[in-house]
C-alpha cells in the first residue's frame, strides 16, 4: 500500500503568526512550524519539474568554438581578478554584498578599457 503524503493544516499562534502543522498518517501532529520558516524551506528546495527544465536548457545550449572559448576565458579571468581587488577595497567600506557588486562592475569597466 502506498504511503500517504503528509499534509499541512494551518493554525494561528497566540501571537497571531500563521502556523503549519504537519500530521502523521494516523492524524497526530508530527511537526509544527511557522508559515514563514516552512515557506522559506519550500522555496529553497528545487522541484523535480524545475530540475528537468534546467537540465533541458543546459542540453539545448550549443558549445562555443574552441578558440573563442579560450579568449573569452582569459578576458573573464582578467576581469574577475581586477574586480576582486576592487571589490575587496569597496567591500571594506560598503559591506560585503555591495562591495562584490561594485567590484564586478569596476573590474568589467577596467577590462573593457584594456581590451
Amino acid at each position: 500500500m502506498a504511503k500517504k503524503k503528509a499534509r499541512r493544516t494551518t493554525h494561528r499562534s497566540s501571537a497571531g503568526k500563521k502556523l503549519y502543522a504537519v500530521r502523521k498518517a494516523d492524524g497526530k501532529f508530527k511537526d509544527i512550524q511557522t508559515f514563514e520558516r516552512a515557506h522559506r524551506a519550500d522555496m529553497a528546495r528545487t522541484s523535480a519539474a524545475e530540475a528537468e527544465a534546467a537540465a533541458a536548457a543546459v542540453a539545448a545550449e550549443p558549445a562555443p568554438a574552441k578558440a573563442t572559448r579560450k579568449k573569452a576565458g582569459r578576458k573573464k579571468a582578467a576581469a574577475k581578478k581586477v574586480g576582486k581587488k576592487a571589490g575587496k577595497k569597496a567591500g571594506k567600506k560598503a559591506g560585503k554584498k555591495a562591495g562584490k557588486k561594485a567590484g564586478k562592475k569596476a573590474g568589467a569597466r577596467k577590462a573593457r578599457k584594456q581590451a
